[in-house]
């Protein structure tokens, strides 16, 4: 076996049970800490990139964001240079950078929030900019000098009254009382503000024309727009200089991501096309132009029948595309070639880069671009390529790393992975993501889990795309198949897909689903008496109606924020009467077939049927969800639960939305999910004894016991012999000793040693260094193995991991009982004098400590321990933990040893 430093292995001492267990398994801690580049910006020379990136901080229970500087000038070791700018515990967001590119701008969760701050790209803390007392949102460049962002005028004297009287009564969709947020302009040299539109509904969203000139804004009518998309926003322009406005974009269906060309001529945007634009309907998002000059907007013929994917991104007059491709989205160029005509062309990418890269940012330029390339079996990467036009064509050169994250993540293995496509409703074509089992085998059978997106718009895309609420990882390496299907009614697939499942809701998307099953079950893949599974909103949706339907076919289910009671959800969720309209067409309340109500409210929902349910199922649910109403999570335990044809669990997360955002709630979820999934699918649910603490006595007992011992002897026999427990450190690595060399093991080698009766277990001391490798000697001999004591490096390494454990093992600091100091230290020894009791304590008596994979009794204590070169390390139960001072001197008497098998 070969050799492994232990200074490294010892680092892993940090890590969560299960790492240390096998660090190349993928854990809840992983996923949720996984790293993103966000909010990138590039400088105005091109030079520099400004960006966040995500962390959790266990104080707060929340991820914050952390800003960073990436220098495209600077290299060092074939890496660009990057600086991390802010380190607390408080979320920097939306960093820009000056006009001038000596500064960056930020917001800040810091000091409530309010406030704009800048810091030097040179370095130092900080400085408050202004604090806008209404609040600031969306910053943009007017000028040189003037910023626009959104706010609004402050509280009415109603508002103050209220909140003098803490009277927290909240009115309903109360349009008389409406804050109404407005943009305004802020001079940064004079630090004045001015409002810049006279808007008396609120601005939703805005852009500002590079000239500073235009402002092109949306608004929301009414109260009640995110429950009935009534009545439509309207869409305004407005010259800054004037103040003239013109109500711009009727007709179409929700436009959006307005972004001006630099040459000042108009701007782009995207809107929806539905069948049903009345209840803002699922479609497609198709692109447009709106001339300034004409006061006309045009729509772009993009030759693409899926409309756009993630959006689009300008590259100087001309826009990049993410086109809307399936599973996948392919970046696709158009050139702006006339007043209304644009040239496509196909932008060519190598290899797995071809569908699976997305662009962050473009420079001002337009001749550099940061990039993002991931596959559903491959780990984000952030690249900075060049952009280089010739003509109506585009194409990416130079391409190099642009920063890099998730070094621990890419040393664990990752699932292999396809895209799978079957034949679905109507005997079309369905695709999703099959991840599988982890070290596969042709022609076994395996477990299968369904991991069903929400929406039902949503789509699963060959990306990577771990988080809280879906993690194939951790299934693969349980050994499961796991599913993501694509079924009718995601995006990213045409209008007429999308739309397809408007009146047929539940129909289509679960036969498409069922049939992925039969196309898996035929080429021989799954046992289709274990599967389970799982989703989160529409997923969960799906799910409950699978567990109805058809009540047999799966042993678990994990349905979280989903609705069971469409009667309920018209009223009640916030986006309740424009979705039920678009999917089941009509109210509750409508006569319909003969009777008072719409009967497709009852037909269509689980509630009435889930006496039929006899899959086990653990339900999730935030209180604060009106995504999917808080009250659907209530009605579906009790139904389960009074029904008592299945085993039901129901987590309520307090104070969360629709998306779980607390660290705890994130875990608490997947770890009470995982551990549903073991009890009921995979059977390896072990139950946890809620009374036992970690760090008892009683579990420090139970750990000693599962060591090796012999008639109540440490160690385990061999050839009649009696030799040490070793634990490897890592696999094909080596072994170390679980504890000190007792007595009884010692005795073994030298027939005339003796020791006092009932000190079998206490470790060997007083032994020279002659007599310890004498014994590993013999020891080596005896069992045919190499044994040795620990090397000079392996000592070092282990007498440092002492220093840190010492004072809480068997050590001179133990016995004061309190942080003793050095000066006190001659004292208190002349009261250890006085005891007649031995110190030294039988091996195991004190909480081990984890190297690598290895726990280890008495590093740090009972009595010092023999290298192979001469010289000891960790300290006796005599010996004084000094933590400023790693020099120890043992008296040799209470000196013993521990043995390392090669």
């Amino acid at each position: 076996m070969g050799l492994i430093p232990l200074m490294l292995i010892i680092t892993l001492a940090g890590l969560s049970a299960q790492e240390k267990k096998d660090p190349k398994k993928w854990t809840p801690e992983d996923i949720i800490n996984t790293e993103y580049v966000s909010s990138v910006s590039f400088s105005p020379d091109h030079s520099m990139v400004v960006w966040t990136k995500r962390k959790g901080v266990k104080e707060k229970d929340k991820f914050v964001s952390d800003i960073y500087l990436t220098r495209l000038d600077l290299v060092k070791d074939d890496k660009f240079r990057t600086f991390q700018l802010t380190n607390g515990k408080e979320n920097d967001y939306a960093p820009f950078f000056s006009k001038d590119g000596e500064d960056i701008y930020f917001l800040s969760s810091r000091e409530e929030g309010k406030k704009l701050w800048k810091m030097s790209i040179y370095g130092g803390e900080p400085k408050e900019v202004h604090e806008f007392k209404n609040g600031i949102s969306s910053p943009e460049w007017l000028n040189d000098s003037t910023l626009i962002f959104s706010s609004n005028d402050g509280k009415t004297l109603v508002d103050q009254k209220i909140k003098e009287q803490k009277d927290n009564t909240v009115v309903v969709e109360d349009s008389v009382n409406w804050t109404i947020s407005k943009l305004y302009a802020f001079d940064i040299k004079e630090e004045t503000i001015r409002r810049v539109t006279e808007n008396d509904r609120p601005v939703s969203s805005y852009a500002v024309s590079k000239d500073g000139k235009w402002l092109v804004f949306n608004t929301t009518l009414s109260k009640h727009y995110g429950a009935d998309a009534h009545p439509a926003r309207k869409c305004y322009l407005q010259n800054v200089s004037t103040g003239e406005i013109t109500e711009i974009l009727k007709g179409l269906q929700t436009p959006n991501s307005f972004e001006f060309s630099p040459d000042n001529l108009g701007f782009y945007f995207s809107a929806e096309k539905s069948s049903d634009p009345q209840w803002n309907g699922a479609g497609i998002s198709e692109m447009y132009y709106f001339d300034l000059e004409k006061r006309l907007f045009s729509k772009i013929n993009l030759d693409w029948e899926n409309g756009l994917g993630r959006g689009f991104d300008l590259v100087g007059n001309d826009f990049i595309g993410s086109m809307a491709n399936g599973a996948t989205n392919k970046l696709v160029f158009y050139s702006k070639s006339g007043g209304k005509s644009w040239t496509k062309s196909n932008i060519l990418l190598e290899g797995e880069m071809d569908e699976h890269t997305a662009i962050m940012s473009v420079s001002e330029d337009a001749k550099k671009a940061i990039i993002y390339h991931s596959t559903a079996g491959k780990l984000p990467e952030y690249l900075v390529i060049d952009i280089v036009k010739n003509g109506s064509k585009l194409q990416f050169e130079n391409q190099k790393e642009f920063t890099s994250l998730n070094k621990k993540l890419k040393e664990k293995p990752i699932a292999q992975y396809e895209i799978l496509e079957w034949k679905g409703y109507n005997n079309e074509a369905v695709n999703g993501l099959l991840i599988y089992p982890e070290n596969y085998e042709k022609g076994k059978k395996y477990p299968l889990v369904l991991s069903i997106h929400g929406g039902p718009s949503g789509v699963d895309l060959d990306m990577w795309s771990e988080r809280w609420s879906t993690y194939p990882q951790i299934f693969s390496q349980k050994g499961a198949f796991v599913l993501k299907p694509n079924y009718h009614g995601s995006s990213n697939h045409g209008l007429k897909f999308v739309e397809s499942i408007k009146g047929h809701y539940y129909d289509l998307e679960l036969e498409d689903i069922l049939k992925g099953i039969e196309a898996l079950d035929k080429k021989g893949m799954i046992d289709k008496s274990q599967m389970g599974v799982m989703g989160w909103s529409n997923g969960a949706i799906l799910t409950t109606m699978l567990t109805v339907r058809y009540p047999d076919m799966f042993k678990v289910a994990a349905p979280g924020a989903g609705d069971v009671n469409w009667t309920s959800d018209f009223g009640t969720c916030q986006f309740g009467v424009s979705f039920d309209q678009s999917y089941f067409g009509g109210t509750p309340w409508d006569d319909v077939n003969g009777k008072f109500y719409n009967e497709v409210y009852i037909e269509k929902s689980p509630l009435f049927e889930l006496e039929k349910v006899k899959t086990p199922t653990i339900i999730f649910h935030g209180s604060e969800d009106r995504a999917v109403p808080r009250d659907q999570g209530w009605e579906y335990y009790r139904a389960l639960q009074q029904s008592k044809n299945a085993p039901v669990r129901f987590l309520w997360f307090p104070d969360q939305p629709h998306g779980l955002q607390k660290i705890t709630h994130q875990l608490r979820k997947m770890k009470e999910e995982i551990a549903w999934f073991d009890q009921y699918l995979f059977k390896s649910f072990e139950e946890e004894n809620k009374t036992l603490k970690e760090d008892s006595p009683l579990a420090l007992l139970l750990k000693k016991e599962k060591a090796a011992i012999n008639e109540g002897r440490v160690g385990k026999l061999e050839n009649g012999v009696l030799i040490p427990e070793v634990v490897a450190i890592k696999k094909d690595s080596i072994s170390i000793g679980k504890f000190e060399i007792t007595n009884a093991q010692y005795a073994a080698f030298e027939a005339d040693f003796s020791f006092p009766d009932g000190q079998e277990n206490y470790p060997v001391k007083g032994i020279s260094l002659g007599k310890a490798n004498a014994y590993v000697t013999w020891l080596s001999g005896k069992t045919g193995n190499t044994y040795r004591l620990p090397n000079k490096k392996e000592a070092k390494a282990l007498h440092q991991q002492a220093l840190k454990t010492g004072d809480s093992e068997n050590s001179l600091n133990f016995w004061a009982g309190y942080k003793i100091t050095k000066a006190e230290v001659p004292e208190f020894k002349k009261k250890v004098e006085e005891t007649k009791s031995l110190l030294v304590k039988e091996v195991g008596s004190f909480k081990p400590v984890e190297i690598g994979e290895a726990e280890l009794f008495d590093i740090g204590g009972n009595v010092a321990e023999l290298s192979g070169e001469g010289g000891t390390y960790g300290y006796s139960a005599y010996d004084y933990v000094d933590p400023a001072d790693d020099e120890v001197n043992p008296e040799p008497k209470n000196v013993g040893f521990r043995v390392v098998l090669d």
